[in-house]
């Protein structure tokens, strides 16, 4: 399940992230990767020890923490530190797959759902496309700034070179309270048709059932 949420940042917190990057200072993002992806991930990525980055970290937490969509999608119970990356001209990051688990000892997070925040105008650098694997289907995607897209880490996916221009964007992992993508997204599914059924019938015997389905299903699966 691939979930695209716009406007996940303000235009207030979208230009203070910008302005604080301008003059970050960034080093080779190869040297997070792990030992096969490091051959083909060719970005820059945020030193992250200083207390700006701290600020610009916990603004992309927040928005993510109380965007509706991506909450309901995701069931989210643990996170990765936020990551900031660059890919300027001629850089990529090949056909990978996100490792499975990240952090150390006492802080480590299954990588169910990876999460890509585009910092950059669309239209002020060309290429740098996020392509993610779906079944065997390739499908790039290019999203406005401030927005997010949500995809399973479990997919092979890339970013296609960047040829003019420059690409920021902020990277998250997360654990999903419930770890399978397809029971996440029969939840999903089932979560809209509430909403739905709520706004046309408000608090009728369809929707308490769909209701006491949605929340059964999530007391079998829930993994707390």
């Amino acid at each position: 399940m691939i979930i695209c949420a716009p406007n996940v940042l303000t235009a207030e917190e979208l230009g203070t992230i910008r302005n604080e990057l301008r003059d970050a200072s960034f080093i080779d993002g190869a040297s997070t990767a792990g030992w096969s992806a490091r051959e083909v991930k060719k970005n820059l990525q945020v030193d992250i020890d200083t207390e700006s980055q701290a600020r610009l970290r916990e603004i992309v937490r927040s928005a993510f923490l109380r965007n509706g969509m991506l909450q309901a999608s995701i069931l989210p119970s643990a996170m990765t530190q936020v990551l900031f990356n660059r890919y300027d001209v001629g850089m990529q990051y090949g056909r990978h797959v996100d490792a499975p688990v990240m952090g150390g000892l006492g802080s480590a997070v299954r990588s169910d759902v990876a999460i890509t925040v585009f910092l950059s105008d669309p239209k002020s650098y060309t290429g740098g496309d996020l392509v993610v694997d779906t079944n065997g289907m390739e499908y790039g995607f290019k999203l406005d700034a401030g927005s997010a897209i949500a995809y399973p880490a479990n997919s092979l996916h890339h970013v296609t070179p960047v040829t003019q221009g420059a690409r920021y964007a902020a990277i998250i992992w997360v654990q999903s309270q419930v770890r399978d993508a397809g029971k996440r997204e029969l939840l999903w599914d089932l979560d809209n048709a509430k909403r739905q059924i709520f706004g046309r019938e408000g608090k009728s015997p369809t929707f308490d059932a769909i209701s006491k389905s949605h929340a059964n299903l999530l007391r079998m699966w829930a993994d707390v």
